[in-house]
Parts: structure tokens; sequence; C-alpha cells
């Protein structure tokens, strides 16, 4: 009968992924309506959400749009510059992580 005793004492150490926030960075170009509908389309804000974060952006030079884990705050990040480049929009949008 084989023993599993080294199998109990393991302990399985879950450690939270480390997060991320997903900026968005104002600039002179893009207008306030596309970045209204990036936020209600990419980052799921409602159109009210939505508006006070541009608004933030516009005043403040950026603003958190979410705070996600690695995988979904780089893919997030890429959704932006892909839609933004294809509508001809220099909207930049960036990743740091959240402490």
């Amino acid at each position: 009968m084989p023993k599993f005793e080294a199998e109990e004492e393991l302990a399985l150490e879950l450690q939270e992924p480390q997060m991320f926030k997903v900026l968005l960075h104002n600039d002179d170009y893009t207008s306030m309506d596309f970045v209204v509908e990036m936020l209600v389309g990419i980052f799921h804000k409602s159109h009210a959400q939505a508006e006070q974060i541009m608004l933030q952006i516009h005043e403040k030079d950026k603003a958190i749009c979410g705070v996600y884990s690695f995988e979904i705050a780089q893919t997030k990040t890429q959704q932006v510059k892909q839609l933004a480049k294809k509508n001809e929009f220099p909207l930049l949008a960036t990743m740091e992580e959240d402490n």
C-alpha cells in the first residue's frame, strides 16, 4: 500500500495575481466622443462613467480606466491601440503595476 503522507504535508500556497492599471493619455487630436466610445466598448463603462473618466483624461492628462490581471490589461491596451489606429487617432493607452 503506497504512503501519501508527504502529499498531505504539502500546503498549496496560492497568490493573488499581480494587477495592472490601464491608463488613457490625453492628446490634442483624439475626439472626446471617441474616448467615451472606447471606454464604453472596451472597458464596459456606463456612459456617465465614461464621460467622467474622459473629463479626467482631458483635465489631468491621463486617467485610470480599470485594473486588471496582466493578460487582460495587455489585451485592452492593444484593443485601444488598434481601434485608435483604425480611426486615425493617436490615442495612447499604457499599463502600469497597481501597488
